[in-house]
Order: structure tokens, then sequence, then C-alpha cells
């Protein structure tokens, strides 16, 4: 079969009885696009991977846990064989030739009378490539399509037909640019208006189309700052305005972004709120810094604080005297300025003075440093590095596990670092 002979289509096998041979890594992999199509799909193979195993225990699919017999296929509307015996896989397609029954060969794609495209999805559509039976390009180019889809380089919605309503609410990452998600960078691609923090990955913002309106939110800690009043009405109005609006913050918009604050504000004002969750610093920096926030006989708790008050002030809301109790990791957000106060309250509270903590700045980022210290010590070696925000602080066993690693890359930039 050659590769002018395909005929890409859509099948709609909803409710319709797909049958795949074989349950190893492909069939592990072509599974969940046929369950979500809603096809009933039969499973024929002596043995599976936990995978598979686990998608037939949920119900999601049947699996026949024997060998392939003639006949299987009776009744079915689509099948595919994945067997690594190609004999097998070779009656498998015989016989959906005699019942005229489309079939995928996975060993042997030319053998079969379909094939299955590289496919990917993007905001409701489906996008499929084939290659003539050279699946990495068919891969290469489908991942190429939808690239330039998610960032808005291909128009997938022409016309005002396609316009979004609303504020997005979209947690950019850590600061890294590649680690916004990828239904933030879609919905940022399509932004008339981006509200956006100090801490949101700026790159971004480069990418823009000229006519995309950017407002500088400057929330920057202990400085200038657009009051949250000023950037909830700018939310309103510009969305009432028609413009589809993005605010786009640094980590999550839910852990202490004040994202919430924001959705009440359009909520009340009537204006539609999309929320895309953000992979959130206090876990990824860690992360990126060889700094695990749980390990295996290790942690068995992580706290997430607040350090924009102190301990002493009348209104935190954190009980110190419960942290210095705990065994486990605590992640200190916004910290930096009283780092001095907070392992104060933790050793005064119960935690060992030698406890173990690792202060990361700027992390995912090409600035990104590391310090590594222990409560008693942490606020004067902070001071001697110079370590400014932005920076998270673990405090706790989990910090002392990465300093002795050998030398590795452990976050992919344009220039990668030492993370130790």
């Amino acid at each position: 079969m050659h590769a002018e002979q395909h005929y890409l289509v859509g099948l709609e096998l909803t409710g319709r009885r797909v049958v795949v041979v074989g349950g190893g890594t492909v069939a592990q992999r072509r599974l969940p696009r046929l369950v979500a199509a809603g096809a009933a799909v039969e499973l024929i193979a002596p043995e599976v991977t936990p995978a598979v195993e686990a998608m037939a225990a949920a119900g999601e699919l049947t699996w026949h846990r024997r060998r392939y017999a003639d006949g299987d296929l009776d009744g079915a509307w689509y099948a595919l064989t994945c067997t690594p015996d190609p004999e097998v896989n070779a009656a498998v397609a015989a016989e959906a030739e005699r019942r005229r029954v489309f079939c995928v060969r996975a060993d042997a794609g030319a053998r079969g009378s379909a094939v299955t495209p590289a496919v990917g999805e993007h905001d409701g559509l489906l996008v499929g490539v084939l290659a003539g039976g050279r699946p990495r390009r068919s891969a290469a180019v489908r991942d190429g399509l939808l690239d330039a889809l998610r960032e808005g380089r291909v128009p997938d919605h022409p016309g005002e037909g396609g316009k979004l309503p609303g504020v997005a609410l979209v947690g950019g990452g850590p600061g890294d640019p590649e680690l916004i998600t990828v239904r933030g960078r879609r919905l940022l691609a399509r932004a008339d208006v981006v509200v956006v923090d100090r801490l949101a990955p700026r790159e971004l913002l480069d990418e823009l189309p000229p006519q995309v309106e950017v407002v500088d939110a400057a929330k920057i800690p202990y400085g200038r700052a657009a009051s949250q009043d000023v950037i909830n009405r700018t939310l309103v109005e510009h969305a009432k305005a028609g413009k589809f609006v993005v605010r786009l913050k640094g980590g999550d918009p839910y852990v202490f972004g004040r994202g919430f604050e924001e959705l009440i504000a359009c909520a009340e004002a009537g204006v539609p709120v999309t929320v895309v969750p953000g992979v959130t610093s206090a876990f990824a920096v860690p992360a990126v810094a060889d700094v695990p926030v749980t390990h295996r006989g290790v942690a068995h708790e992580v706290v997430v604080v607040s350090g924009h008050v102190a301990p002493d002030d009348d209104r935190s809301l954190v009980d110190w005297p419960a942290l210095g109790r705990m065994r486990g990791t605590i992640v200190l957000l916004m910290g930096v300025e009283r780092i001095e106060a907070f392992a104060k309250a933790l050793v005064g509270h119960g935690r060992p003075a030698d406890t173990p903590v690792a202060v990361v700045q700027e992390g995912t980022m090409r600035a990104q440093r590391v310090l590594r210290s222990t409560l008693d010590a942490v606020a004067a070696d902070v001071a001697a590095q110079g370590i400014r925000p932005p920076a998270v602080v673990v405090v706790g066993p989990v910090a002392a596990l990465g300093a002795g690693l050998p030398d590795h890359v452990p976050h992919s930039t344009d220039e990668p670092h030492r993370a130790g």
C-alpha cells in the first residue's frame, strides 16, 4: 500500500465493537484514544501490561485473557493487531480482510488495510498526520503543527466566531517559559489583553502579537504594587469591553496568588472566568534544585507556608508551634526577607537547630542559585550570599538529600546550569 493510497478519515466508533489483539506497550499506547472515542473495546491477549490491566479492571474495556482465534473479529467495526508474533498479526489481518473490517497491523503497517496516523489534540481539533510508513516523520510534523497551533502561529479560530469570552486566570509556572501548561500557552496566544505579574514567565510576552495590550500589575514584593482592587477592576473593565483577558500569574493562581479574589470580583460583575492551574514554585523550584519535598522514609508530609507576615504578626494565620513539632517538610514562600524570624520561630517551637535548609533563588531560571544551610545559620548565610527574592525556602531533612549528588543537568534550559 503506497502513501498516496491512504485516505485519512474520522471514524465514529461510539458503542461499536473494536477488537485489539495483543496487550503490550503498543496496545497500551493505542487503547486510551479508542476508549476516549467511546468504542466498545475488546482486548484479546493472554498477558497485558499493568496499565492495560488497570483499564480492564476499571471497566474501560473487556479483556479476554487468551490467545487470538479465528472468528474473534465477528461483528467488529475496526481491528488493531499488535502482538510480537508476525504470524498472529498476519492471521488477524487476513480475517479482517475476509470480513471487510479495516485492520491496523502495528508491526507492518503496509500489510494492513488501515494505518494509524500520528494524532494530537488542540482546543477541539484532532490533528492527524500520515507519512507513508515513516512514523518518526509523521510524529515530528504533528508535533510541529500542534506547537504552531498552541503558540498562535497557525490561526485555528478565523473570524469573530472564535473569540473567547471573559477572563482566564492562567498559572504561568515557576519562571521558565517552557513550564507553563499547554492550555495556558494556548489561551495566552488568543488574548486581547494580558495582565501580568512580575513573576510570570516574561519571555512569553515577546511572542504576543503587537496588537495585544499588556498591563503590568507591578506586584513587586515590599515595593511599588498595584492594589488588588485596581487589578480586579482592570480585568472586569476589559472583559466587559468585549476583550478576552488573560491574567498571567507566576506559579499557580490559587497558591498565594490571590487568584480566587480575582475570580470573585469577575463573578460578581458577571464576567465568565476560566481557571488554568499552573506548576507551583513550591514544588517545582525545589525539584530542579535536587530537593525532593517528599522522600520515602524521610518525609511523609509537606506544608506550604506564606512568609508575607512575620510569625509574631497579629495577621499571621500560621500555627508556628505545630510547624515546630512536625518532622516533615516546610516549604516557605515569600520568606527570604524574614528568614531570621522564621528560623527562630521553628527552633523555638522544637525544630532542631541543625535541621537542613535549602534556599533556591530564581528557581528554573538561568540565574538560579542554591544555598544549603541549617536553621541556626540560614539567616547569616542568606545575608552573606546576598540571596534575594524571589526564592523558595525548604526546611527539613529532604533539604540535605541532593547535596552529594554527582554533576548532572537537573533542568533543561538554553544554557544548562548546575543546581547544587
